[in-house]
């Protein structure tokens, strides 16, 4: 895999690419995507040889996003895609590209509510049918994060050292003489 080539076709399809410390984060690149191009970025990830790590939804504000984790098959290489749902809480499917995203959309719907436009089958996996509404892992309004505030921030630099100042060394007095008892 030509990482480079691969990179200039993910800028094409993305608001930002950033390179991210792989021994810091875990993952080597977080690419931010528009909801209308997700579908083609997961056909190129597909095309390049990246498997569907993991899929969840996190619900901050201005909107719930969705993040995907790729990683590939020969080198050690891991994406973070993030996208927002819409108005509507809605974002395209991927099932029919990964298949491992069915489960996952699936979860991401009980939780959160988000709805997987063209999702084969889009029915409760773990909440029962009566509680398709509940969405237990929304959060109130007042309990919302801004996204940035939740997304991992470059470490800061390390401050310079400060030199090394060699302390002036005073001549030590002269111990005076102790007296013995045997003297007084």
């Amino acid at each position: 895999m030509d990482i480079n080539k691969v990179k200039k076709q993910w800028q094409a399809l993305s608001t930002n690419v950033e390179d991210i410390d792989y021994a810091v984060s875990g993952h080597d690149f977080n690419v931010c995507l528009e909801s209308d191009k997700l579908r083609d970025f997961a056909a190129l990830m597909l095309e390049e040889g990246f498997y569907l790590v993991d899929l969840m939804a996190v619900h901050v504000t201005p909107a719930i996003e969705v993040v995907y984790q790729f990683a590939h098959f020969e080198t050690r290489c891991r994406v973070l895609a993030r996208a927002f749902v819409d108005d509507k809480c809605e974002i395209p499917t991927i099932s029919d590209i990964y298949q491992g995203a069915n489960w996952h959309e699936r979860e991401a719907r009980d939780f959160h509510g988000v709805v997987f436009s063209d999702h084969p089958y889009l029915h409760p996996i773990i909440l029962p049918e009566e509680d398709v509404d509940l969405k237990p892992l929304l959060k109130k309004e007042a309990g919302l994060k801004d996204v940035d505030a939740v997304r991992r921030k470059p470490p800061e630099p390390a401050p310079e050292p400060k030199p090394k100042v060699k302390p002036e060394v005073e001549p030590k007095a002269k111990p005076e003489a102790v007296k013995s008892q045997e003297q007084s």
